[in-house]
């Protein structure tokens, strides 16, 4: 198997119990074997060191093009799509990226189903079939993929990308570089490149991507990673080794033509971004001195006196991100990002001359050694204690790095920076200079402005050259303000011991009052210094109009702000917190290391207890929560098609447009005086889990009980028994087809989208079970008739769907091909045809989904994070259901196939008596028309149009809720 591999020792977290082996086959592909038998998913990811540059010139995106073709078949596996059916089939997912010089391909599956996936993957890499056909659907596909639908792609699709500022802005950058250098290329392709230009030169794209794979994948150029239970037989040997050079560019993109430029650009949402960018040095060549994160560390900081303390504290700024953005071996750019105020779009040159001031002070005072040595000590404790992930995130990330980084450095990569060198930080710090800079500058109000339009997404821009003088005048001009270096930071955890923690496999309820209810479970799983702390402040007038939503959503925001320069400290020491606003108040959670948990957690406390209005910061909020409701406008539409559910579903919830037009009248004054209000009824729903002990617990919430409801002038009273606000969902008649239809946000967004939503059940085991297994089986049949087969749009998903306990199947289409009302009458075809497909199958084929979804279900949580989520979920919907994978394993032991059958036919197939269906057609620009024939049509009996959501929502019965107040529970 091997013919080569060597001892050097690859360094692990103290804390990884996994086995690592390193190999080198004799077609020279590095292997790297991770054996863990405590897996209950396998995974495996292929690095391959080609991608978007190597694409020839006028077939730009191919490389990204045929990650897609790969997926197809195969001459060992001829069957379409049977790779996807495999692995849907065996509790499994798949998906790939291509970036600008690697393509990652990367799968998991329940274990005792890896040996075949793993052969089936094997042969993307050996002999692939590209048919005439599939190369021709698949670049439809591609020119129509919208940006990332759940799916984490780096280069997602080319339509919708169009209306996607990130990606508009991006494709500028690279047009703003020199033509000779690959990164100007446009990468992800579409109709225009991939069909309609090659064919006017003579080309024939599938015969162009048979030779691009010929030419460019070659197993010396690979690095695959396997994560099983043990070592796996090999199946990659057989990979073609063409002993092919790795691609490199030598220099940087951008010649003194595309330095010292000040670009401005017109975004397709509200707000104004400023992005200041050089090329400098990758960091990556010097990853153990790290200067690129040592003064993204800095620039980024948000404690007092740095950058972005300064520029928010003068209203300009509500948000800074430093660090280096697109990088290769050959070249890097490192960019601040700076969201600006309406203020600070008017004060554009004082930011960009605070900046250099603070860069220039970064110069003068030198590297430092203490803070070189606290982010050592940081990143050290973050390596060696960092939370278990699935594994098909780990294998893609160490896949990655097996390119980048000699083998002992493979599960490193640049994360544990230890050689303080002075002279490095400076020499990139010296690189951040006036002649070398590139701003680009993005705001609405240079609509009409501008006077070039880039080629490939049609952003509209303006340019001009600011030399060095300009620069030094801004420095000038810029105000007076005390930027200086961070203090050392406090919340750095020096106790990582863990607690002798009791054996609980669900969470107990370890107290209640009439404050509050406290849920506890101590860690016995993960054995790390970590804990999650999650506090729901339940106020019923937190909900009770839209105006209090739109304050409860700004008095969260402005407590963030408020703590945000203490609390960063915690944050850069691995403390995350959050506090958001929930459907009927606002909670606090913090997860991190539990040493110095408890300070932060105290603060955050304090500063609601003495909250008090400041106005500027409430302008500041105000205006970025308008921009943000305004740019509800540009969601994508089945982000829309999935609110417009959600709102016809869920009763006693508001509509954003309502929220919008409230917000104009809003000042500090009603914040001030709705505060006191809204925390006047409060009921308190804690967990708290991890490295902590029973007694520590109780007097975290004993503590907050105290600061909230005691002493002579409590600020909260607990809730009236008729106060505790209850989750109820709309309950769907028996035998009719609802319709909900409108027309979409953004004229200029061609897509329509259907959500085709089957509602069935109230919580119960057996129904989930049988509703689960259906899915399962059910979605990569789907995925390939309506994707595949009729490419009606790439966002094609069947999805389960459950609103606080109420279980339903949801089928989710976004087309630019096809109409939401002929999508509807296609998924009821499919519905037709699965019916078939569901008879036809073999009691073997039955029980091998039956254990799918058992090993599933059976499929540990990976960290504490994930399975606080898991209970917190219980909690928050009311169910209580601590033990449900058990009893849902149970279930579905004792299910049978008529079983199943008599299930589907009751509720889901086509005409179902007993079906209650809920369709959302969304009419994107392309089929306005017939969204007009809609309306004029009569209704079928059995169809019920829905004209207005609140008369509709207001007229039906509601779900009982499982949410009932704390009377209910017993300790």
């Amino acid at each position: 198997m091997a013919v080569g591999k060597d001892d050097v020792e690859i360094i692990k977290p103290r804390t990884d119990k996994r086995q690592y082996r390193r190999l080198v086959l004799k077609n020279s592909l590095q292997v790297l074997l991770i054996s863990d038998p405590d897996a209950d998913k396998c995974a495996a990811s292929m690095n391959v060191s080609v991608g978007a540059f190597c694409d020839p010139v006028g077939l730009e995106g191919l490389a990204h093009f045929l990650e897609h073709m790969l997926f197809y078949a195969s001459e060992k596996y001829p069957v379409e799509d049977s790779y996807l059916k495999y692995i849907s089939e065996h509790g499994g997912m798949a998906n790939a990226f291509t970036s600008s010089e690697h393509t990652n391909y990367y799968f998991d599956v329940n274990p005792d189903s890896f040996e075949e996936a793993l052969d089936r993957f094997a042969q993307f890499f050996i002999k692939p079939l590209m048919s005439a056909d599939a190369t021709m659907r698949e670049i439809k596909a591609v020119d129509s993929v919208p940006l990332s639908f759940l799916l984490p792609r780096l280069y997602p699709e080319n339509q919708k990308n169009l209306l996607s500022d990130v990606w508009r802005l991006n494709q500028l950058r690279k047009h703003l570089s020199s033509e000779d250098h690959p990164y100007h290329k446009f990468s992800t392709g579409n109709w225009e490149t991939l069909e309609v230009r090659p064919k006017a030169k003579g080309l024939d794209t599938r015969h162009e991507l048979i030779k691009f794979y010929n030419e460019h994948y070659s197993s010396n150029l690979m690095h695959l990673v396997v994560y099983s239970k043990g070592l796996v037989e090999n199946k990659f040997q057989d990979i073609r080794n063409t002993d092919r050079n790795l691609f490199r560019f030598p220099g940087q993109p951008c010649t003194s033509e595309h330095l010292q430029i000040l670009a401005r650009a017109v975004p397709i949402k509200q707000g104004h971004k400023l992005r200041i960018g050089w090329p400098i040095t990758p960091s990556v060549h010097h990853y153990k001195e790290a200067p690129g994160r040592y003064i993204s560390h800095l620039i980024g900081h948000e404690s007092e006196g740095s950058l972005f303390y300064i520029l928010k504290t003068l209203g300009w700024a509500t948000s800074l991100a430093a660090g280096e953005g697109d990088w290769t071996l050959d070249y890097s750019f490192f960019e601040v990002t700076v969201d600006l105020t309406d203020s600070g779009h008017e004060h554009m040159q004082d930011v960009v001359g605070l900046l250099f001031k603070y860069i220039n002070l970064l110069r003068q005072s030198g590297a430092s050694k203490w803070i070189f040595d606290e982010l050592s000590a940081v990143c050290e404790v973050t390596f060696h204690y960092q939370d278990k992930v699935p594994p098909i995130d780990y294998v893609v990330t160490v896949a990655t790095y097996m390119e980048t980084y000699p083998p002992q450095d493979w599960l490193v990569g640049k994360s544990l920076p230890s050689n303080f060198s002075p002279e490095i930080i400076q020499m990139t710090l010296n690189e951040l200079s006036p002649k070398t800079v590139r701003i680009f500058w993005e705001s609405k109000q240079f609509e009409g402005k501008t006077d070039m339009v880039e080629p490939w997404y049609g952003t509209t821009y303006s340019i001009e050259k600011i030399d060095e003088s300009i620069i030094q005048d801004w420095i000038l001009s810029a105000p007076e303000e005390n930027l200086h270096l961070p203090a050392p930071n406090v919340f750095i955890p020096t106790d990582l011991s863990l607690k002798d923690a009791q054996e609980a496999k669900f969470p107990v309820l370890l107290r209640k009052s009439s404050y509050s209810t406290l849920w506890y479970k101590p860690d016995a799983m993960f054995s790390t210094p970590k804990a999650f702390v999650k506090i729901y402040f339940n106020c019923p007038h937190a909900s009770s109009s839209p105006e209090s939503e739109v304050l409860t959503d700004i008095f969260t925001r402005l407590l963030l702000d408020y703590l945000n320069e203490y609390a960063y400290y915690a944050q850069v020491a691995g403390l995350d917190y959050g506090i958001n606003h929930t459907e009927s108040g606002f909670e606090v959670t913090v997860v991190g290391y539990n040493h110095k948990l408890r300070i932060l957690l105290e603060t955050i406390f304090q500063k609601i207890a003495q909250f008090k209005v400041k106005p500027d910061r409430f302008s500041v909020i105000k205006e970025m929560v308008t921009k943000e409701y305004h740019n509800n406008k540009f969601l994508q539409p089945y982000q829309l098609a999935m609110y417009y559910c959600s709102l016809i579903l869920q009763d006693q919830t508001w509509p954003w447009m309502e929220e919008l037009e409230v917000l104009p009248h809003l000042e500090a004054e009603d914040l001030a005086k709705f505060v006191p209000m809204m925390l006047s009824r409060t009921f308190l729903e804690c967990y708290i889990a991890g490295n902590i002990e029973s007694n520590e617990a109780g007097s975290i919430i004993q503590y907050t009980e105290d600061v909230f409801f005691k002493g002579s002038n409590p600020i909260c009273q607990p809730l009236f028994p008729s106060q505790h606000l209850t989750n109820r969902v709309v309950k769907l008649e028996k035998g009719k087809n609802y319709v909900y239809s409108n027309q979409g946000l953004n004229p200029s967004d061609e897509n329509s989208c259907l959500v085709h939503y089957i509602q069935v059940h109230r919580d119960d085991f057996l129904m989930n079970v049988k509703l689960q297994l259906l899915a399962l089986i059910a979605k990569q049949p789907a995925f390939h008739q309506l994707r595949t087969v009729e490419q009606l749009g790439y966002i094609t998903a069947l999805l389960q769907r459950n609103d606080f306990g109420i279980h339903g199947v949801q089928f989710i289409i976004q087309s630019s091909v096809k109409g939401p009302k002929y999508i509807d009458l296609r998924v009821e075809s499919f519905l037709q045809m699965f019916e078939s497909k569901l008879y036809e199958m073999t009691s073997d084929q039955f029980k091998n989904n039956v254990n799918a979804l058992i090993d599933m279900k059976l499929e540990k949580h990976k960290n504490l994070k994930e399975e606080s989520g898991f209970y917190w979920r219980e909690i928050s919907d009311g169910t209580l259901k601590f033990d449900r994978r058990e009893a849902e394993v149970a279930a579905l032991k004792q299910l049978t196939q008529q079983e199943l059958i008599d299930f589907f036919n009751e509720n889901i197939k086509a005409g179902a008596p007993r079906k209650k269906t809920l369709c959302v057609r969304v009419y994107g620009s392309l089929h306005a028309p017939e969204l007009k024939e809609e309306t004029s049509e009569s209704a079928e009996p059995h169809i019920v149009h829905i004209d207005d959501i609140f008369s509709f929502r207001r007229s039906q019965p509601l779900y009982g809720s499982f949410k009932g107040g704390f009377v209910q529970m017993k300790l």
